[in-house]
């Protein structure tokens, strides 16, 4: 009798043991590739847009870690001074390379500011990290520049950042963009004019998304080729990346975010999403990491070049949207 309890007590020791590592395994494959070079950013001056929460935060975590100056671009002041502060009291970050300055994406008069205030305070700019974005609108509202807010916000807005930038860029000896894109980059239909304006087109769910995340990808690849074809020597690169699933606030305008469905989705969601500081592994490769010295307007997943959607290829399309957000953000004046 005592061996059949201490058989069975063996038997359950075991299930349980199997039970953990296989929790554990399956948890550390979705956690996805984690970006373990020793590469210091110690001297570099760095933006990062949208970087009070989520992934911008981590992001901005460990550059600051690893010795960069990090400029936090955001639209609420007192919560990215809030989120130094808290960066400071759990990782022991340093404040005096945390400087934040507003800006927000969704008006291009901010942006412009933002830059003029940054141009102020630096001679260059060694890394800016194009993170910020919404993910969900439930009505289809313009910003004050005449835009829809997904994608200006998203790719716009970044779009008029990334090329006021430029000239701060050149100065630096190895200047990199990252632009956060997504996976769902290869559901967009496309990214015109005429679609991404109108308003029976737009789609609550994650169409208008996906366009905005597109047009990311497109605006990398094109604006390598216009770079390299100015000039060769360029040692600006342009790359962009998909993070990953991760639960951040980009999806505070969704139902999930309802009380409810969140407390209910916080098992589902810890085991089968990444971390904020796991979406930062992808960025934070593309803006230290020595492998990717040079590669310029690729798309990256897990810190490897993945698939892009067709569009992406197609040098007319391309341009169309170049030369669009080039009116749309009053650069060809």
């Amino acid at each position: 009798m005592e061996e059949d309890h201490s058989s069975n007590f063996l038997l359950y020791v075991a299930v349980a043991i199997v039970g953990v590592a296989t929790i554990y395994l399956v948890r550390r494959f979705f956690k996805g590739k984690q970006f373990t070079e020793n590469v210091k950013a110690k001297d570099k001056v760095i933006i990062v847009t949208g970087a009070s929460a989520g992934i911008g935060k981590q992001i901005a975590r460990e550059l600051n870690i690893r010795g960069g100056k990090v400029y936090l671009m955001c639209r609420d002041v007192d919560r990215a001074n809030a989120a130094i502060r808290d960066l400071a009291a759990k990782y022991g970050c340093d404040t005096t390379r945390l400087i934040v300055i507003q800006g927000d994406l969704a008006n291009f008069a901010s942006v412009r500011k933002f830059v003029d205030e940054f141009n102020r305070r630096e001679s260059k700019l060694d890394i800016l990290v194009n993170n910020a974005g919404i993910g969900h609108y439930s009505n289809f509202e313009k910003t004050v520049d005449g835009h829809e807010v997904i994608f200006q916000t998203n790719y716009l807005g970044h779009f008029l950042l990334t090329h006021l930038l430029l000239p701060k860029l050149e100065k630096s000896d190895s200047p990199r963009i990252v632009g956060l894109s997504s996976i769902l980059h290869l559901n967009a239909d496309n990214v015109d004019q005429k679609t991404v304006e109108d308003e029976k087109k737009f789609s609550w769910m994650l169409g208008t998304y996906s366009r905005s995340k597109l047009a990311n990808v497109m605006h990398a690849a094109v604006l390598t080729k216009k770079l390299r074809a100015d000039d060769p020597t360029t040692k600006i690169t342009f790359n962009t990346c998909h993070p990953g699933a991760v639960s951040t606030e980009i999806a505070r305008n969704t139902f999930l975010s309802w009380p409810v469905i969140s407390s209910l989705a916080k098992p589902f969601i810890w085991f089968f999403m990444k971390t904020d500081y796991d979406g930062a592994q992808t960025p934070l490769f593309l803006a230290l990491s020595k492998k990717v010295d040079g590669a310029s307007g690729k798309y990256f997943a897990e810190c490897a070049e993945s698939k892009v959607h067709p569009l992406v290829h197609d040098q007319a399309a391309c341009d169309t949207l170049y030369n669009y957000s080039m009116v749309a953000c009053g650069l060809n004046k």
